[in-house]
């Protein structure tokens, strides 16, 4: 039991697991719609530490009419993307490769794995993601299992808090690619989204 106690109080001081409410506009989030020209796909990102392996954050990216990311309690952002409730519009390459700049650090590696499915499942889970609503902190993994719960093909998967665990078992799902993001950046990140935004003071 204080295993458990101890273990639920580490998971509130996770990181990257702290967001807000937000909603943009019908407007900006049509102007941001990126449609991507690969196949329809779920691509769950874990954030891993590197110290001991332990999971820190999950994030989930759908690619179907368009691609989007879900970062539930996130804390990555950027001033060319709307974002409603955790939901971020506009995922195209170069904004993939900054959520994932802005995890992998010194003290964090990225997990990322991708599963093809059909145009109906990859709409499915962009709708419940996109319906979810803002996600508490530290609920970041709680909130992905519940979105894929009743998805079909993904019902195998845990209910669970803990994002190394989620990851593990998706790795036994049927086709999963999978690949490993290193980076030797420093662990106060701040400056990478002050980088990526553009911010004329960052030289």
């Amino acid at each position: 039991m204080v295993r458990l106690i101890l273990a639920f109080a580490a998971m509130l001081f996770l990181v990257a697991c702290g967001a807000e409410p937000k909603w943009a506009s019908d407007e900006a989030v049509s102007q941001a719609r990126y449609v991507h020209n690969g196949p329809p796909s779920v691509t769950l990102f874990t954030v891993l530490s590197t110290r001991d392996g332990s999971g820190a954050h999950s994030g989930l990216m759908i690619n179907g009419s368009e691609r989007i990311i879900f970062d539930p309690a996130g804390t990555w952002q950027h001033p060319q993307l709307p974002e409603r409730n955790d939901v971020h519009f506009g995922m195209t390459p170069k904004m993939v490769a900054f959520y994932i700049d802005y995890h992998a650090r010194e003290t964090f590696d990225v997990i990322e794995q991708t599963i093809i499915v059909s145009p109906g499942v990859a709409e499915l889970v962009a709708q419940r993601a996109k319906a979810y609503g803002a996600v508490p902190k530290a609920q970041c993994t709680k909130s992905i299992s519940a979105i894929l719960s009743e998805v079909p093909g993904f019902e195998s998967l845990p209910s669970t808090w803990y994002p190394a665990k989620y990851m593990e078992a998706f790795a036994k799902l049927p086709g999963v690619t999978s690949r490993k993001i290193t980076d030797t950046d420093a662990d106060n990140n701040h400056g990478v989204l002050l980088v990526q935004a553009g911010d004329p003071r960052v030289q």
